[in-house]
């Protein structure tokens, strides 16, 4: 699929760059309060560092993953997604 993500690297704290199969990229940014729920242990930079991509999805050790369609369609319109 389109928004497949192809490639994803972290950078400043709690955000990523991220490219997609169709040539969209953009950023990620986890505002603090989203760091709530299963997303609570990616408050620790070094675990968040751990992001890679499995079959075209962004992931982190134990399951937890992001919608890669709902990423691509905001960064498609604005160049970042922010996740509060």
């Amino acid at each position: 699929m389109e928004w497949d993500v192809v490639d994803v690297k972290p950078q400043s704290e709690h955000t990523l760059w991220v490219r997609f199969q169709d040539g969209v990229e953009g950023v990620v940014r986890f505002n603090s309060s989203a760091f709530r729920g299963v997303f609570a242990h990616l408050l620790d930079q070094a675990l968040f560092e751990q992001v890679a991509v499995v079959n075209g999805v962004v992931t982190w050790p134990g399951d937890l993953d992001l919608a890669p369609d709902a990423m691509h369609a905001e960064i498609q319109r604005n160049g970042c997604w922010i996740l509060t």
